[in-house]
């Protein structure tokens, strides 16, 4: 101390110089000590040891601001890294970093709650060393964090381990353990009303934390949930976003798919208004598809074939179609049923496919609709062609028609519908009912030959033109045989020029289909000519009326009697009229012989065996041999 200085006033002259020094509360109640041991007055170590407190309160102050604007500072910081909001898992070890350094904490950490599982889980740690630790869940109210998040209250506790206001578990206390934490402070994350998580401080010795250290945790607890709600509102605003751009490509998909359909619909209805056959719509639909196209009627026949590459009729698809009433991919082809409500029209085959995206499948569906649309009109057409065609046959085949009609009116209508009646025709009767099927086809046929085809007392006829009735006649029944699935008989006439004379001529196939059925000659084809003369015989008489008009008696005999006078007599011809080899052939007696043909004599007449009687026993006994049981 310098001489002549008040030692009050040296005392006081070192406190001011202490006020902002880093000094212990010992090294600054030293000039006051000092004062006291130099004796100086009790009034001047009083006014030192005053200053003194001041000086005390002054460094309090003065440190409380320093570290109000350190809180400040880290607050500032915190915003800023909100305000960059790199991503959330920086933001939030920061906030964890800055609660450790500002409360001189050995660890800190934030636990989230989890919304799915109804309890928090550690999310982030700076500090912590226990692996169970940093892996710890807490239910609703177990532990203290656990009550910070079910009360959304900051609690603290200066020795957690001893503290009994909380919930202890065995899982959290042997983590607290492991980890050595003793003093722990918690306060919640809060959004709204809503707790999202807590913020912890701790240490790993007892420690009672401050009202100040309470609110600076809580400024940083509302700065992580703002980290955290503005990440979710972000991502929510990036998957909204994403979806939207989803939503937007897919519209414009689905748009260009719809202008295609649409494009597709008008190209192929138009077609099909504008009188267009189904090789136009085959050739329109493999220009769409970029691939081979096959349409098929409802048996497999091909109707057209349009595009490069191969396609087939596929029975199994056209089953799986009609099942699904979809298109299905079978045997590498796509195929699809043309339907008209529950009947099947046929089907439409795409080519050179492994895939159909959905709005390509939807587009060949459609085409299978168009298509049934076509081949619906084409029948209706064929229907009404049909409905002409066999009102002009009938006309033609009956002589009311003829007389209603006359000559030229029949000539000009067959006329528009491309049938010369100048040129040789013949009828054509078939044997059975007139089947739908088997009636199709006869029409079928006939339009392709350019004759008619209808029904006559309940038999298909057709009237076709031919220079060789016969050979159209095996032909025709052939050819209706594999495509009606059922045999067929089919009697012609002659062919003829008059139309006077067709009524004849229908008589006269109807005449031969009888006597082909009597011959036993169902399934063939043949006119009258080819039968011969018992043909002829036939489909004059009738095997009835001849039969029993001549040997008719005799039939009757042996049916009363239990003879054989008919047998006797078909050997006796059969063997030149010669007795004894007559004898021979029926093993009899040549006397046994010569009593049956008595009794034939007496049965049929004394003149059964003249030359003009003979012929027409013999004949009638052959019919009747042909007209039983084969």
């Amino acid at each position: 101390m310098s001489e002549g200085v008040d030692p009050a006033a040296a005392a006081l002259l070192r406190l001011i110089g202490l006020i902002g020094a880093d000094v212990s509360d010992d090294e600054l109640a030293a000039p006051a000590r000092d004062l006291k041991r130099s004796r100086a007055s009790a009034a001047a170590v009083a006014a030192v040891e005053e200053a003194t407190e001041s000086v005390r309160r002054v460094r309090g102050t003065l440190a409380q601001r320093r570290r109000r604007e350190a809180e400040l500072a880290a607050l500032f910081d915190t915003a800023g890294d909100l305000a960059a909001l790199r991503n959330l898992d920086s933001v939030l070890r920061a906030i964890v970093h800055r609660a450790r350094t500002l409360l001189a904490a050995d660890l800190s950490y934030i636990a989230l709650r989890d919304p799915e599982a109804g309890d928090t889980y550690m999310r982030v740690t700076d500090g912590s060393v226990s692996a169970k630790f940093q892996q710890l869940r807490l239910g609703m109210g177990e532990g203290l964090g656990g009550l910070v998040a079910e009360t959304a209250l900051p609690y603290a506790s200066t020795d957690y381990r001893v503290d009994s206001r909380f919930n202890h578990t065995d899982r959290i206390d042997t983590a607290v353990t492991e980890e050595g934490v003793h003093g722990i402070v918690g306060v919640p994350m809060r959004v709204g009303e809503q707790v999202i998580g807590v913020l912890f401080a701790a240490d790993r010795e007892p420690r009672g934390f401050a009202p100040d250290d309470v609110a600076m945790l809580v400024s940083l607890a509302n700065h992580a949930a703002v980290a955290i709600e503005s990440v979710r509102q972000l991502e929510e605003a990036r998957q909204a976003l994403r979806e939207r751009s989803r939503a937007a490509e897919t519209s414009a998909r689905l748009n260009g798919a719809l202008r295609r359909a649409a494009d597709a619909h008008d190209r192929l209805t138009g077609l099909v208004l504008s009188g267009g056959d189904v090789g136009d719509l085959a050739s329109q639909t493999a220009e769409l598809f970029a691939g081979p196209i096959g349409i098929y009627d409802a048996e497999g026949t091909e109707l057209a074939r349009a595009g490069d590459g191969a396609v087939r009729f596929v029975a199994e698809g056209v089953d799986g179609s009609q099942a699904s009433r979809s298109a299905v991919l079978a045997e590498g082809l796509w195929v699809c049923a043309v339907m008209a409500g529950p009947e099947p029209l046929g089907s439409i085959v795409l080519g050179g496919r492994a895939d159909l995206a959905e709005a390509d499948r939807q587009l060949f569906e459609r085409a299978s609709l168009v298509t049934a649309l076509l081949l619906l009109l084409r029948r209706s057409v064929a229907d009404a062609e049909d409905l002409v065609r066999g009102e002009l046959l009938d006309d033609l085949l009956t002589d009311a028609g003829r007389r209603r009609s006359g000559g030229s009116s029949l000539r000009l209508r067959a006329g528009k519908l491309g049938i010369d009646l100048a040129r040789p025709h013949a009828v054509f009767v078939l044997d059975g009912a007139v089947q739908p099927r088997l009636a199709s086809e006869a029409k079928r046929f006939a339009r392709a030959e350019g004759g008619l085809a209808g029904g006559r007392d309940g038999r298909p006829v057709l009237l076709l033109p031919t220079d060789d009735p016969g050979e159209r006649a095996a032909k025709l029944a052939a050819g209706l045989a594999r495509s009606a699935g059922q045999r067929v008989t089919v009697g012609a006439s002659g062919g003829v020029e008059d139309l006077e004379r067709l009524p004849e001529a229908y008589a006269e196939a109807v005449r031969c289909t009888e006597a082909m059925l009597t011959l036993g000659r169902r399934g063939e084809g043949a006119c009258m000519e080819q039968l011969g003369f018992i043909g002829v015989l036939l489909g004059e008489a009738g095997t009835g009326a001849f039969v029993e008009r001549t040997i008719g008696p005799l039939l009757d005999y042996d049916r009363r009697r239990g003879t054989d006078l008919v047998g006797t007599l078909e050997a006796y011809f059969a063997a030149g009229g010669h007795l004894a080899k007559t004898k021979a052939a029926l093993n009899v007696h040549v006397n046994t012989v010569s009593q049956r043909l008595d009794r034939v004599a007496a049965v049929l007449g004394r003149d059964w065996n003249s030359p003009a009687r003979s012929l027409e026993v013999q004949l009638a006994l052959r019919v009747h041999r042909l007209s039983g049981p084969r």
